[in-house]
């Protein structure tokens, strides 16, 4: 990676950690060692640059002393520079193809802090059906896109969202605890999708999955909600899963193929 440095302080320590940003978004993963190589500084430099974007989010680690992969503010700017309304023209077709595919109703969902906002939706077409979500905003832990996306984010950006750990409840399905939603989260990984039955709204159970961009961060959540009369369990949940894993997987091909 070639870096050309400015003698002014300034100027170049601006340049290195902008170059850093570009090794962290090219690589997804990033030491301090390897980054003091990569830019010709000493550890020590590397470090403290490292720190520095961690500290504003431009990066986060999954633990302490672990590699630095890219943070919630290059996501949040990432979200600016293509627009939503961009994602939402990706997303859509998916949409609306799995409300076809399960005959219920279909949401895009972006993460805010804590909590997800709905921002499309094609419903059901059946008379019983749980409507059009899009503007409703609930707990991230109450939700299965929600849930989805929190799975996928690191050990860092997680704990920053949830600095003092309480958790909302709204029904008493709505997991309550610390402990429980790292539970929970766990689990979502090694499945790959999220379940919500009543957790969020009473009445309304859901299956979600994480959008990943093209590094891997979470952009946005995408779920199927169904009227837990349809959804009481989570066998019945696991039936649909399937089919957001076919939309998630549609959804990455057209952001490559756009962006």
């Amino acid at each position: 990676m070639q870096n050309s440095r400015a003698p002014d302080p300034v100027m170049s320590s601006v340049d290195n950690a902008l170059a850093l940003l570009q090794l962290v978004g090219q690589r997804n993963a990033v030491r301090v060692a390897g980054a003091a190589e990569e830019l010709g500084v000493a550890r020590s430099t590397a470090h403290r640059l490292l720190a520095t974007l961690k500290a504003r989010g431009f990066v986060a680690q999954d633990r302490p002393n672990g590699t630095y992969r890219p943070g919630p503010a290059l996501y949040e700017i990432a979200l600016a520079a293509i627009g939503r309304t961009d994602i939402r023209r990706v997303v859509v077709p998916a949409l609306e193809a799995l409300s076809v595919s399960t005959r219920e109703t279909a949401s895009l969902l972006f993460l805010e802090g804590n909590q997800v906002r709905f921002i499309d939706c094609v419903e059901s077409p059946r008379s019983v059906r749980v409507g059009s979500r899009t503007g409703v905003v609930l707990p991230a832990h109450c939700t299965a896109g929600g849930k989805a996306i929190l799975a996928a984010l690191p050990e860092a950006d997680l704990l920053r969202r949830y600095p003092d750990k309480q958790l909302e409840t709204r029904t008493p399905n709505s997991i309550a605890t610390w402990d429980a939603l790292r539970e929970e989260l766990a689990g979502i990984r090694e499945s790959g999708y999220a379940l919500n039955i009543g957790e969020g709204e009473s009445g309304i159970s859901a299956v979600g999955v994480a959008v990943p961009d093209l590094i891997g961060v979470p952009l946005a959540g995408i779920a199927v909600a169904i009227p837990t009369s349809r959804m009481a369990t989570a066998a019945e949940g696991d039936e649909i899963a399937p089919l957001l894993a076919r939309a998630q997987d549609e959804i990455t091909q057209r952001l490559r193929e756009v962006f």
